[in-house]
């Protein structure tokens, strides 16, 4: 897996005409060699030569951290004393082109520039993005495992098991989080609890306020799995609403166009169709019902070692999708002051046409809890 992706990359860097990829902090790292790093004022920094070894500059003190693939990567520790920027340099000085990890930090890409004041300078995403945005059959099992694992705790929503009235968003955003947790997760992303006209602000930060009888409340929550040792987890994103009690048919009416509005951007995410075009399948609909003025974010982000990721589904982006993309669909409607609603799914491209990976029920739940 790791020897294959670092191939893939080397081949992509002489596409590219780049001489090397320097992958600090972020998920290139996990997606490459199965390891992590801490996101220290230490470097890391996996140096990848369109020909040759990679070499991994790490912290001393973290080398035992290290999944070794010694046929694949070399281990470089350095110590406290030792100037790892100088390091990386003197192992790319003849490089006229250098990739540079889109999550480095600017203190090294600095440093580095200083040190290295004739390459020119890429993304590494450029090069890194569309491989990493291509998924495999066991990314899309673990994306699977991923979404099955939150389904059930958006199930659990819907039929009142987590309770909600009298409680405050916080606190049913920590109960969702363990839920995630259990549910074999690594670790919680976001757990996004949003009551009332908070619903109207996609990334509402759960707060103290109490959730009350007659409103909304809108949960988007995901994580990351747990994978066996030295491999990286995958992310899961879903979003369902339920309502305290019987709702308004104002809202029920403009629910029902969104939830038709996700359903038919799923179905336009083939094989071959333009990003944009799924973005316009979803939001055309809207629109007939006069709800696209609300609709206030692209209808999707790509999804996998990093929540988003590409492909972003999005007026503007003309890439066709390819076998194996995988992203959110997750249109929405945000009327500040009064209330909003989202449904997401995570959705694969397949040569079969669209997989949905989150099966729980669209519907918008009444719920007395």
């Amino acid at each position: 897996m790791f020897g294959d992706r670092l191939g893939r990359v080397r081949a992509a860097l002489v596409d590219s005409g780049v001489d090397a990829a320097l992958l600090s902090v972020g998920p290139d790292l996990p997606w490459l060699i199965g390891y992590e790093a801490m996101p220290l004022e230490r470097l890391t920094m996996l140096v990848v030569p369109a020909e040759g070894t990679p070499t991994l500059v790490i912290p001393a003190f973290e080398v035992p951290r290290v999944v070794a693939h010694p046929d694949l990567f070399q281990v470089e520790g350095w110590g406290e004393t030792d100037d790892p920027v100088e390091r990386v340099a003197g192992k790319v000085a003849s490089a006229s082109s250098l990739a540079i990890g889109d999550h480095t930090w600017s203190t090294f890409l600095v440093a580095l520039q200083k040190r290295l004041p004739s390459p020119t300078w890429v993304n590494a995403g450029s090069v890194v993005g569309p491989l990493r945005a291509v998924k495999d059959d066991k990314e899309i099992a673990a994306l699977q495992r991923a979404a099955s694992g939150v389904d059930v705790v958006a199930a659990a929503l819907q039929a009142g098991e987590i309770p909600l009235i009298g409680r405050t968003e916080a606190a049913v955003s920590a109960e969702i989080g363990e839920r995630v947790i259990a549910e074999g997760h690594a670790k919680v992303n976001f757990a996004i609890v949003a009551s009332g006209v908070n619903a109207a602000s996609p990334h509402h930060e759960a707060g103290q306020k109490i959730i009350e009888p007659g409103e909304v409340v809108l949960c988007d929550f995901g994580g990351v799995t747990i994978e066996p040792h030295g491999e990286p987890g995958y992310c899961s994103d879903i979003t369902r609403c339920v309502y305290t009690g019987e709702p308004p048919a104002e809202f029920s009416e403009a629910f029902a166009v969104l939830q038709t509005a996700q359903s038919k951007g799923v179905a336009a995410a083939t094989v071959g169709a333009l990003a944009q075009s799924v973005d316009a399948a979803a939001r055309n609909h809207m629109a007939d019902a006069n709800l696209d003025q609300w609709f206030l974010h692209r209808l999707g982000h790509g999804i996998g070692v990093e929540a988003h990721e590409d492909p972003y589904l999005v007026q503007g982006n003309e890439a066709p999708l390819v076998s194996g993309n995988a992203f959110s669909i997750e249109p929405g409607f945000y009327i500040e002051g009064k209330w909003g609603a989202r449904i997401e799914d995570i959705v694969v491209a397949t040569g079969d046409g669209p997989l949905a990976l989150n099966r729980v029920d669209h519907s918008l739940a009444v719920v007395e809890a």
